[in-house]
């Protein structure tokens, strides 16, 4: 069997070990050929949860994991914490909002320190995701809260969620945000409170009118839910997998596999390096990005200790 039949053979155990290597230091090494392989056949669609702290995104997705398994559908969960000053690693704070049965193989939910990164994202949220979207119906990453500029879910996702709760500001405060120009799709949380929720869908909707304008791109549907109720998760639900239906965005993945070997390459030889990479066209392919990475950080690590420095 391959890499990735095995790991689909050995259920959530095999899948925490591997996402363990991923995560270790040295996870380059053993665990590239497996995500080139998991890269090469996705199955899954994968939605991008953003918006600021305490809007409700782990609740959210608490009931959307009940009414996609419900469905019959699987699903994994990413959710990117703040880190702890003491250990670095994932407060988990969101993971107390996930009430799952722990011998259903069809869902999976992962934490992940947002460590020094300041978009929203971890810098191996891109593997885990392109690991799980081989495994899973449905992949949902959830970003650590973010304010009004930190736009990293578009580089991970299919379909980018900006979640928003009533009065959490009027229209000119929504259009002055740029995380406005990067949704597919917006929720109004916390929809049972009437009036103000309203309200706040109302002003959304003015926003995205002019983000989409500058873009020159259709406005995001804006639809109100409740995870508290239940209102409206059956509609959000119904409108994402929609979206899960149509074909992927193949293009939109190429880029992402690009954005991240750069900025993988970045973290570990700065931009000069980059640089030095890109103008000898070692950066260019569509192949999947793990191996590439490896291979060029091997040879960029062999001219380093073969320079008389």
């Amino acid at each position: 069997m391959s890499p990735l039949d095995d790991l689909r053979a050995g259920g959530k155990p095999a899948l925490a070990r591997a996402l363990n290597d991923i995560e270790a230091p040295a996870g380059e090494g053993p665990v590239t050929g497996l995500l080139d392989e998991a890269y090469a056949n996705p199955l899954g669609h994968v939605l991008g949860l953003t918006g600021p702290p305490g809007v409700g995104k782990s609740t959210l997705i608490a009931a959307l994991i009940r009414e996609l398994r419900g469905q019959g559908r699987s699903v994994g969960v990413i959710a990117v914490d703040p880190s702890s000053r003491a250990s670095r690693g994932a407060l988990l704070g969101d993971r107390t909002r996930f009430v799952t049965d722990p011998e259903d193989g069809g869902v999976f939910v992962r934490s992940m320190a947002a460590r020094e990164r300041m978009g929203g994202l971890s810098d191996i949220t891109y593997p885990a995701m392109v690991l799980m979207r081989a495994l899973f119906d449905v992949v949902i990453v959830e970003t650590v809260g973010v304010g009004q500029s930190e736009t990293d879910i578009v580089d991970i996702a299919d379909t980018v969620v900006l979640c928003a709760q009533p009065g959490a500001g009027d229209a000119l405060q929504f259009m002055k945000a740029g995380v406005m120009e990067i949704p597919d799709l917006v929720a109004v949380t916390k929809a049972d409170l009437g009036a103000l929720a309203r309200r706040a869908a109302a002003d959304l909707k003015g926003a995205l009118s002019l983000a989409a304008g500058r873009r020159g791109s259709a406005v995001p549907p804006v639809l109100s839910c409740s995870a508290a109720s239940g209102e409206g998760i059956e509609e959000l639900a119904a409108e994402l997998l929609g979206r899960a239906g149509a074909a992927a965005d193949v293009s939109r993945r190429q880029a992402q596999g690009a954005h991240w070997l750069t900025a993988h390459l970045g973290e570990l030889f700065g931009r000069e390096g980059v640089a030095k990479l890109r103008q000898a066209g070692l950066l260019a392919g569509e192949s999947a990005p793990f191996g590439r990475a490896a291979a060029l950080v091997e040879r960029f690590r062999a001219a380093i200790s073969a320079a008389d420095l």
